[in-house]
This record gives C-alpha cells, structure tokens and sequence, in this order.
C-alpha cells in the first residue's frame, strides 16, 4: 500500500499497483508502470513505479506524468528484467506494422482516402470561458451534432467521430447543445471552467474522447436493459488508436465495443471505437480483439469513468452489465437506437427542449436554414492557450480504486 503524506486519500492493492513482481495491466501506448523495491533498504514497506514510455518525439506525443519531478528509479533486479522485457514486448506489439492489413478485414479495405472536408475555427483562447471551436466543411459553418454524417461510407461500417477532449488532456470540453451551431466549449460549473482530476495512475483522459454526429440519448426514454434514461446528448466515443486528435477533428473510426456507464441516474452509453488509419485497426475488429492487443485497457476505461468524479466528492460511478464491455454487435444496435431518437429530435418529433437544432443540410428538418440565414462567425483566432491553476496537474491517489 502507497500512503502519499498528508493525503486523506490512499492508494491500495489495485489494478495499477500489483503485488511485487507481477506487472500492472495498463494502456497502450500510455505510461506503464511496475513496482520494484525501493533501494532504501531491506524491511521497508516503500516501493518506487518503473516508467516505461515512448520517446517524445513518437507518433503519440506522450506526455511526461503531472509530477514535477522526472526522475525514476529503475530496478536492476531479474523479477524487474522480466518484466522490462515483457513490457517492451507489449509495446512492441502495439506498434509493429500492423500496416500489414488483415485479408479478411473488410473495413481495412474501405478506408477514405480523401483528405477531410472538416475545419475548425477557433474563438477566442482556450481555458477561458468564451472560447470555441466551429466546425467548418469547405469553409461553410455546419453543426457538428446534425450536419456531419454519423456514417462514412455506404455499408455503415465506418462512422464519423468529432474528437472533443484530445487524450491525456483535462479540459472538460463538449458540443454545446444550447448554442447556434452547436460549438464545442468548456463545461462550466459554478461560472468556473470544469477539468477532470487526474486519478493515479491517468492522466486526463485515457483516449481521444468525443462523439458521434447524428445521435442523441433521448432523456425521455428509458433504456430496457440499464433501467436508466438518457442524459440529453450525443452519444460518447473513446477512440484507443496511438495519435493524438485535436478538438473539433472529424475521424473516420470502426466500432469494436460499447459501456453502459450509469452516470447519475442516467444511461451514459461509451461506444469504443479506433481510427480506421491506426496500424491496429486491420487487427481489432470486436470487443475481444482490445483485450488481446491491448491488454488492460478495458479494465482501465472501466476504472477511469467509475473513479473520476471522487476527487471533486462525489461518489464513485456505477456500471450496467457490471461493467462488461459489450460487442461491437451490440454497440451498433445502441448507436441506431441514438441515431434513430436523434432523427426523431430533428425532424420534430420529439420536442426539442433547450437543444438547438438548427442544421444547413438535414433536408426533413423544418429547423433548416440556408447558409446565408446565419449570423457570421467571429474570425479564427490562433491564440495561445490561457494559463491553467497548477493544482489541475496534481495526481489524486483512489483507495481500492480497482475492483
């Protein structure tokens, strides 16, 4: 057991912190950390976390963990040099040339060559409550929630996904609902910008984290198997490939799985998704093929969404299915039922509430406008970043954080 002093939190036997000499299950690419003895002495209960990252200059850009300190000490131990190795192998595997499509992968064969008609246009700077960022397609300002297809070709097996929370990132962004054109912004509580905790080991988000176009969790129907209603907005996207996106990016994904997180009483689908052009995509193509591939990754979405919240008190976040991810087959039926409530919501069949649904192309809508009906845009603006209060890097240690 890990007590940080001065901490009323503690961090105990979990997931990420194994019994000596067995490795931590954790995401790849993302920071891998076993524990070793710490060289202070025999019959002391203190042990440091070996770090095993890929080089900065990779294609993931990993970050550095929110500690200030870079050092790590690493242990020479043959337990240790095991598990170095068998690390170094799992790594290994995630980036070998999986470029080698799979014959027997169909959506390997249908991936979209074009180069993207989406844009952004950025308002004002981020970390401060005007910003936002539109979506543009041939320089014409459309709604990422109605005017960009959830589909990207014809078969249905490749969607579109609208990257909001870039990975390893803690601003709490989002497609406002309420707005013209639906932008994404920053979530704000209290008049004061919302970021995730870093929960030890994450840090912010586990994935590029986002959305599909064209769906809605309808708050007026409850789901037969979570017992839950909707909670009011697109349905949520976790997309594991190794690039980082950048918010407002449109990407092109195939669907391998989906979670049922029960957030306040409420259904909180999370579709688990890769970008087709990701060297892993030809190899995972269900729920199954994550685990195999990416050993802990599940386990660790699992925690990460039931976890998250505590540092700010709240309680912990339960799970449908007890936490199951289930199959690609399933989370495609969960995304025609959001696609469905959503054609519902736009052409005016359920009422609209507080959500704005005007969109340029989405032709049965009577919320349709043509573009020259709508107000200009603020021009881009390629500002720095605002700087953030340094207490939003701070790791928060989670007692008995894994089940």
């Amino acid at each position: 057991m890990l007590r940080p002093q001065g901490s009323r939190l503690l961090l105990q036997r979990s997931l990420h912190a194994p019994a000596l000499g067995r490795p931590a299950a954790l995401p790849l690419p993302a920071p891998l950390y076993t524990l070793s003895p710490s060289p202070r002495g025999p019959g002391r209960a203190n042990y440091v976390a070996t770090l095993a990252t890929r080089s900065p200059g990779g294609a993931s850009g990993t970050p550095p963990p929110p500690s200030s300190s870079s050092s790590v000490l690493l242990s020479s131990t043959p337990t240790s040099n095991k598990i170095s190795s068998r690390r170094t192998a799992q790594i290994a595997r995630h980036l070998s040339s999986s470029s080698s499509s799979s014959p027997t992968d169909p959506v390997s064969k249908q991936k979209p060559t074009m180069a993207s008609p989406f844009t952004v246009r950025k308002v004002a700077a981020a970390n401060t409550l005007e910003h936002r960022v539109y979506i543009e397609k041939d320089g014409q300002p459309v709604s990422p929630f109605h005017d960009i297809p959830l589909y990207a070709n014809q078969e249905q097996t490749i969607l579109n996904m609208v990257v909001e929370i870039p990975r390893w990132t803690n601003a709490k962004l989002e497609i406002s609902k309420e707005e013209l054109l639906n932008p994404i912004k920053q979530d704000i509580k209290k008049g004061k910008l919302r970021y995730v905790r870093n929960c030890f080991p994450h840090k912010g988000y586990l994935w590029n984290y986002g959305a599909f176009p064209q769906t809605w969790e309808d708050p007026n129907t409850v789901h037969p198997e979570t017992k839950a209603k909707g909670d009011n907005d697109p349905l949520d996207v976790c997309e594991i490939g190794e690039l980082v996106g950048y918010i407002g990016q449109v990407k092109q994904v195939k669907v391998l799985g989906v979670m049922a997180l029960l957030d306040e009483e409420e259904t909180d689908w999370k579709v688990i998704v890769i970008d087709v052009n990701d060297p892993l995509a030809a190899k995972l193509n269900d729920v199954e093929d994550v685990e195999r591939h990416l050993p802990g990754l599940l386990r660790a979405t699992n925690e990460w969404f039931r976890i998250y919240k505590i540092p700010d008190g709240k309680p912990e976040n339960q799970f449908a299915f007890t936490g199951e991810c289930k199959n690609k087959s399933y989370a495609h039926d969960v995304i025609r039922e959001c696609a469905e409530a959503w054609d519902r919501l736009i052409t005016g069949k359920t009422p609209a509430g507080g959500v704005s649904t005007t969109n340029v192309t989405v032709q049965q809508s009577p919320s349709r406008v043509s573009p020259d009906q709508l107000p200009p845009l603020p021009p881009n603006e390629d500002l720095p970043a605002e700087k953030i209060d340094a207490s939003i890097d701070k790791w928060f240690f989670i007692s008995g954080a894994s089940a």
